[in-house]
């Protein structure tokens, strides 16, 4: 399978022709190899628009939603950036491409550990894997710039909110298990602000401040 041409087609037919304009992001997604983010028997339907399985009950997002959430974090070259549900580091990888520092939390200690090899392995030296609750951020490297959530959550945990800079932007998928709508925080001051985005559907957030009833599941 020719691989960089299927990026390329996945960047032009699934990316940009539904309104992704931003060139950081654009460029980020058509340099990855997502395919190398994947199981090896997933590898051909890399590049297609839908989530594929990574094992553990947990999926690595489609590739249009990875460019939305992405987008919405308006990212500049000096941000410092963490994320929550590192998954298989595919979305870690994009953040790389376009920030300063990426800071990433996942509670599937296994998932962890394959993500920071396959991104040490890639030459990402600017992220730092970390396996543990992420719904209670990562005070040490606090304030951010940015915070993306890559899981459905209950509501909006503050303790994500109060670790954003001033300016900062938090972008998180908020509703039921089921259903979710992506929603856009930036704080201003002592005030944040909330833009509605898409509904989405992705894997509950499980911890602390999450959905603590998918612990044992």
């Amino acid at each position: 399978m020719d691989f960089e041409k299927a990026r390329k087609e996945m960047v032009e037919y699934q990316i940009k022709s539904r309104g992704i304009k931003s060139p950081a992001v654009l460029k980020a997604m058509e340099k990855i190899p997502r395919h190398l983010f994947v199981p090896d028997e997933y590898q051909t339907y890399a590049y297609e628009d839908h989530p594929l399985s990574i094992g553990y009950g947990q999926t690595i997002s489609q590739p249009y939603m990875v460019a939305i959430m992405t987008e919405l974090l308006d990212l500049k070259p000096t941000d410092k950036v963490l994320e929550i549900g590192t998954g298989s580091g595919y979305q870690t990888s994009i953040l790389a491409e376009i920030a300063e520092k990426v800071i990433t939390i996942e509670r599937i200690s296994e998932l962890a550990d394959s993500a920071k090899k396959r991104l040490e392995a890639l030459g990402y030296k600017n992220v730092i894997v970390i396996s543990g609750d992420g719904t209670l951020g990562y005070e040490k490297e606090a304030p951010y710039d940015a915070i993306l959530v890559t899981a459905g959550s209950p509501d909006v945990p503050n303790n994500l909110k109060n670790q954003l800079k001033d300016g900062g932007r938090l972008v998180i998928p908020v509703g039921s298990p089921s259903l979710q709508v992506l929603l856009k925080i930036t704080k201003k001051g002592q005030e944040f602000l909330t833009e509605k985005h898409t509904s989405c559907i992705f894997v509950p957030l499980v911890g602390e401040k999450g959905w603590k009833f998918y612990e044992d599941s």
